[in-house]
């Protein structure tokens, strides 16, 4: 029997079944085989950290593959990835597969190669190793760590503020970040500075500039001249001067190239220059180290890409620099070979640098093999570490100092000319990330930055020491000093790794989750606070701040490297943290509401009640006199509301600044006029799910019960300020009579429901077009739109026990329908061929009958299985998108259910699978895997989750 070899994806299981021949069976782990299942309990800190692990059925299924293949074998050799996560990931298959009694008399290898090449696989059998405990152990430190502070710390958050969805030990620290940053933007102000420059002329009549940098025999600093009025003062002195060389420097200067890549760099320099978001490049890097496909054989073009460590393999060093040699010539190729180290805070440098795998492989030559992100991806990695092993590129800088005769007013031009291009025939960092940054309508911090840059780069024409200069044109330039810019991907990742938080593999996994839980968003390539996540990170820090700390999030970094390195007990990290953690929670098992809101009502105030240019106050309300806004939290989260409350109910959702009258910007209310007919107002208002118009107020009845008045939402697309009166009170008569079809006399009739617009003839509904209007759509557009909907069902005949048979489309086919009863139909059997007496006997051998609308109350969820089909016939049965008139009274209650039953998934899921799933015994000195809670496509299941 074949030795057995266990991976994580079934791309690299493809390749390496290659490269290993018949004596080996390469199987597929998909990822991690379990994790810690995502309820309270998992971890126990009073059982000093004892973890409970489970196996969904994905997990148990690779396992049980595993298991079956080492029957009859001698060998297992475990061949994750080599880092930390593919160590735990070893750790776990060997661990589940001891349970099953599957590795008796087994050898058990543990391999790990930084290439998928030939060569490499096959050293790396032929060097096995065991385990590496204290990796495992580090891995189970962290898992704890981030299933603790999130199984903890975010319970609190949705109970002390609701709204938020959830907090994490690293994701939090990084929210933080763009939170302050924008934070630092809105408290600038930006101060004016000018400068002056002037075209001047050499004696052969060659033109270039100078800036002004003396004035009255004083150096200009940037804010020396701090308006227009100085400024002209300076240009005069300029235009009235005569000037001469006072002095020409020359001196060459060098620039090294960039280290080849790491996973950050990777990421940021994909992001700047190829407009790839972290998730995407990582994905992209993945397909390439797995094999590309080229002339019938599966080839990993790239090194292993999750690394913080610059150094590359001495072999691959030599085989660059002999393709520098014939490719560039003997002058490109440096005297000794290039040597990097990593500047990352707690680098761990455990493998090599990102690079390809054969460096004769060129981006031309594997460029019909790879599609366009494949295809761009890898020329970078691939420019990037051919470049780190040039030659230094030589620059010739000039500096002319420019004086007139009194020696008051003095210029000076700058520039260079490249001398020796050197690694900059091939690489051009900043010039390409200057062009990406204005690709994206992104401009570079200060404009004088890029002015300088830009002026570093000219030539200058000869000159000579006392050279007199012809003055042409002197201009004075304003500008303004800008604010910090916002946080890119690449920026932000850049950060983290120089604080030391977080870790390679973690960073496109936390910028995701920060998205998906709608705390940031990206515009234009740059992180954008929600106020949603402006308020979570104002909660932490007001009342966990240490947990947000970079400082401490840092130092818990570094302990873990202590614990992978052997140095640090895991378990007594992890009594320091808990002791401390748990206390902060406790403290704030008796904070109130009020606490909270006070708090982050000073923390944003300023965020959500700047300054007026009027000198107004900006918390007044609009709606009363003497009221005053701030911040309050309802059921759905936070919003703004006045201190009057209940005599006023003038809100507005969480928007920074004053809020206008447009369509994204009316809150509150506002008042229409008076319907003539009933004699009761009408006012346009803002409610938790959009606009709407309102006839009168709420009343009682006799028995003192509350009645509603009539509302009406606003179809979208139609803007506040474009509301009148006459509107309102048609929006409010909806559904209208638009006419009689002049074929059938049906009444043809026109409303908004929760799809939108609409019009509807009996069962047949059609969603208006963007350009129709609900309130005057006439007959013939009506008719027009009502032909283009395919009916959604045939009238058969009666059946033999009487009642119509019909046969209707639903969203898995079309079906006979008898009363209550149900059959699907045959694929072999068209909509519109189906008789009469075919649906009776359809409905007699596979006919179901519908469940009661609603459900009966009270059935226990174990039958749910069992009503699957009857559901789904009942979904069928139903319109496909029938209007509802009173949807918007309904929804508020349907969100309201739903909150709850989303805050409470985690636990939910976690019960349901307890049933199925089989959870291992609490491990005492042994560490165990993670592997995603949700079932993963087998394409996806190796790009791993490490979100902190």
């Amino acid at each position: 029997m074949p030795d057995v070899v266990v991976v994580e994806s079934p791309a690299k299981a493809k390749t390496i079944n290659k490269y290993l021949g018949r004596d080996f069976r390469v199987l597929a782990s998909f990822g991690h085989v379990r994790d810690l299942p995502p309820k309270d309990g998992s971890v126990r800190p009073d059982e000093d950290f004892a973890m409970d692990w489970e196996a969904d059925d994905r997990g148990e299924r690779q396992v049980k593959e595993i298991a079956s293949a080492l029957k009859g074998a001698r060998r297992l050799f475990l061949a994750t990835d080599p880092d930390r996560e593919g160590e735990a990931i070893s750790w776990h298959v060997k661990d589940m597969l001891a349970r099953r009694g599957a590795l008796k008399g087994l050898e058990v290898h543990r391999i790990t190669f930084n290439e998928i090449t030939k060569r490499a696989i096959q050293h790396a059998v032929a060097h096995p190793r065991d385990l590496d405990t204290p990796l495992i152990e580090a891995y189970l430190a962290r898992r704890a760590l981030d299933y603790l502070v999130g199984f903890t710390l975010s319970p609190v958050l949705w109970r002390k503020l609701p709204g938020s969805k959830s907090a994490g030990r690293v994701q939090s620290v990084a929210l933080r970040l763009i939170c302050e940053r924008e934070a630092e933007i809105e408290a600038f102000r930006a101060r004016e500075y000018w400068t002056v420059d002037a075209r001047m002329a050499t004696p052969a009549g060659a033109p270039f500039t100078a800036r002004l940098t003396h004035l009255d025999g004083k150096k200009l600093e940037q804010f020396d001249l701090p308006d227009e009025a100085n400024a002209m003062r300076a240009k005069a002195a300029v235009e009235a001067g005569r000037f001469s060389v006072a002095s020409v420097e020359k001196k060459r200067t060098r620039r090294n190239p960039p280290p080849p890549f790491t996973t950050s760099t990777l990421q940021m320099e994909a992001s700047r220059k190829l407009g790839m978001g972290a998730q995407q490049a990582m994905r992209t890097a993945q397909q390439l180290y797995e094999g590309v496909d080229i002339g019938g054989e599966a080839v990993g073009l790239i090194t292993y890409m999750r690394t913080d460590g610059v150094q590359m393999a001495r072999e691959a060093i030599f085989a660059i620099r002999d393709h520098v040699r014939d490719s560039f010539g003997a002058d490109y190729v440096p005297g000794a070979p290039r040597e990097y180290s990593s500047k990352a805070k707690n680098a761990q440098e455990a493998h090599e640098a990102i690079r390809p795998t054969d460096v004769t492989r060129t981006p031309e030559q594997v460029a019909a093999y790879l599609d366009d992100r494949q295809r761009k991806l890898y020329e970078l990695v691939w420019k990037r570490a051919v470049a780190s092993q040039m030659q230094s590129a030589e620059l010739d800088q000039t500096i002319v100092e420019i004086t007139e005769e009194t020696g008051k007013t003095r210029l000076r031009a700058t520039g260079s000319v490249i001398a020796f291009d050197g690694f900059l025939r091939l690489y051009r960092e900043d010039e390409d990330d200057r062009a990406a940054d204005a690709r994206a309508g992104i401009s570079s911090p200060g404009a004088t930055a890029g002015a300088e840059a830009e002026e570093d780069e000219r030539t200058l024409p000869p000159m000579r020491e006392r050279d007199p200069l012809k003055t042409g044109a002197v201009a004075a330039h304003q500008h303004f000093t800008q604010p910090p810019p916002r946080f890119s991907e690449a920026t932000l990742v850049k950060k983290l790794e120089e604080l030391g938080i977080g870790r390679p593999s973690t960073y496109a996994s936390i910028l995701q989750v920060l998205q998906d839980r709608e705390y940031v968003r990206l515009e234009k390539r740059r992180f954008m606070p929600e106020d949603r996540g402006r308020l979570v990170t104002a909660f932490l820090v007001s009342f966990f701040e240490r947990y947000v700390d970079t400082g401490f999030t840092a130092g818990l970094e570094e302990k873990l490297d202590d614990i992978s390195g052997g140095r640090a007990d895991w378990r007594a990290v992890m009594r320091a943290f808990w002791e401390d953690f748990s206390r902060a929670i406790d403290a704030t098992r008796d904070l109130k509401i009020s606490d909270v809101i006070d708090a982050l009502d000073e923390e944003l105030g300023p965020h959500f009640f700047p300054a007026r240019t009027d000198g107004s106050d900006p918390r007044g309300c609009p709606a009363c006199s003497g009221g005053r806004l701030g911040l309050r939290l309802g059921r759905s989260g936070a919003f703004i509301g006045c201190s009057n409350y209940p005599d006023c109910r003038y809100t507005r959702p969480l928007t920074g600044g004053d809020a206008g009258e447009g369509a994204a910007g009316f809150e509150g209310q506002r008042e229409l006029g008076v319907d003539d007919a009933s004699g009761q107002r009408v006012s346009l208002r803002r409610g938790p799910y959009g606009l709407y118009v309102q006839l009168g107020e709420q009343t009682e009845d006799e028995k003192g019960k509350a009645v509603k008045p009539r509302r009406a939402s606003l179809p979208r697309g139609m803007e506040a300020d474009s509301v009148t009166l006459d509107r309102a009170l048609g929006l409010l008569s909806l559904p209208r009579m638009v006419g009689l079809h002049p074929e059938t006399k049906e009444e043809i009739q026109a409303g908004v429901g929760r799809f939108g617009p609409y019009v509807k003839m009996g069962a047949t509904y059609k969603s208006l077009d963007a350009d129709d209007d609900v309130l005057s759509i006439g007959i013939n557009r009506a008719v027009s739109l009502l032909a283009d909907v395919k009916p959604k069902g045939r009238a058969l005949g009666d059946h033999p026990a009487g009642g119509p048979v019909e046969v209707r489309r639903g969203r898995f086919g079309p079906f006979i329908l008898h009363g209550s009863r149900i059959a699907s139909m045959p694929r072999n059997l068209e909509f519109d061929e189906v008789t009469l007496d075919q649906a009776v006997k359809l409905l007699a051998e596979k006919g179901k009958d519908l469940p009661p609308r609603g459900g009966a109350k009270g059935k226990p969820a174990a039958k749910g299985k069992a009503k699957a089909a009857p559901k789904r016939a009942a979904a069928d049965a139903a319109p496909e998108a029938a209007p509802a008139r009173k949807a918007a009274a309904k929804a508020p209650a349907r969100a309201a259910a739903a909150k709850p039953a989303a805050g409470k998934a985690p636990a939910k899921s976690a019960s349901a699978k307890t049933g199925a799933a089989k959870p291992t015994a609490k491990p005492a000195a042994k560490p165990a895997a993670r592997k995603p809670a949700a079932k993963a496509a087998p394409a996806k299941a190796s790009s791993r989750a490490k979100a902190g």
